[in-house]
């Protein structure tokens, strides 16, 4: 179970789009997440890539990577 509070006029966006369309409010709220989540986690999983970078851990080339797998023949 999820609880959200939305700002007011996206709450009423979402209100009158369920009752336009006899869908629920809810249905709308997990169609927008599942849309959204991979994206969301891409982001967040980029900025911790880069915080790391930032913070020295190691890189590699592409070419340092084919040859590290056999890949550069």
């Amino acid at each position: 179970m999820l609880a959200l509070r939305l700002p007011e006029e996206v709450e009423n966006r979402l209100d009158q789009l369920a009752k336009r369309t006899g869908r629920t409010k809810s249905f709308y709220a997990r169609e927008a997440i599942l849309e959204h989540i991979e994206d969301l986690e891409d982001i967040y999983l980029a900025e911790q890539e880069f915080e790391e970078i930032r913070r020295g851990a190691p890189t590699y080339s592409l070419d340092e990577v084919e040859k590290e797998l056999g890949l550069d023949n």
